[in-house]
């Protein structure tokens, strides 16, 4: 499966945008075998399971120009490097508590030109900064994520939905969101957006206050 699958669901890329998203998966070949960010066996399907999965939360939202999102736990630029190719104007900060991780985000991000990425060996708790949103891919139970990054948000929003929290996850989600009861949630089903088998189960959650 290649690049093509983007050009699916976004066809209104630039030629910039998708060289950017054929370059990825070379890219992530050959630093994958130097750095093991993504499983071997997942690599065969690079495009669905992590750039389009990833790009589920541009159907939820197309992030303005200067619109500030931090990618917790972004393991190898999950989701954050799609995002940020999609989204050139929006200022993308990528943080993971494994530094070579973050040395392939910043390897990735390098040869690909991208210049809306900033990339930090820290653990999401440890960011002093605020953001628009928040964004990841289910790096942990969502009111434990909640709790680390809940208060990293400016007051006043200025996309089409409110500031707070995008998080991806699959499965059965009700009782981690049943615990958030000071905030207001927002479920979105992927499989409205992408008809690949893959998403079935999978979907945006977004969390605001």
């Amino acid at each position: 499966m290649d690049h093509n699958l983007i050009l699916k669901y976004f066809n209104d890329l630039s030629d910039r945008q998708i060289e950017q998203f054929t370059q990825l998966k070379e890219l992530y070949d050959y630093w994958n075998q130097r750095i093991n960010v993504i499983s071997r066996k997942d690599m065969d399907n690079f495009y669905l399971h992590h750039v389009l999965h990833s790009l589920a939360i541009a159907k939820v939202v197309s992030f303005k120009a200067y619109t500030e999102i931090m990618d917790a736990g972004t393991g190898g630029g999950f989701p954050g490097i799609p995002l940020a190719i999609l989204f050139p104007e929006a200022k993308f900060y990528l943080v993971d508590s494994i530094g070579k991780k973050i040395k392939v985000v910043n390897e990735v991000t390098s040869s690909l030109g991208i210049k809306n990425v900033e990339a930090h060996q820290l653990r999401m708790e440890q960011v002093k900064l605020n953001f628009d949103f928040v964004i990841s891919r289910a790096v942990t139970s969502l009111p434990l994520f909640m709790k680390w990054t809940s208060y990293k948000f400016h007051g006043k929003s200025f996309n089409a939905i409110p500031n707070g929290i995008l998080y991806l996850k699959g499965g059965d989600v009700q009782s981690e969101l049943m615990s958030l009861k000071k905030f207001k949630k927002s479920t979105y089903k992927i499989p409205d957006f992408f008809d690949e088998e893959y998403f079935e189960t999978k979907k945006v959650i977004h969390v605001f206050r």
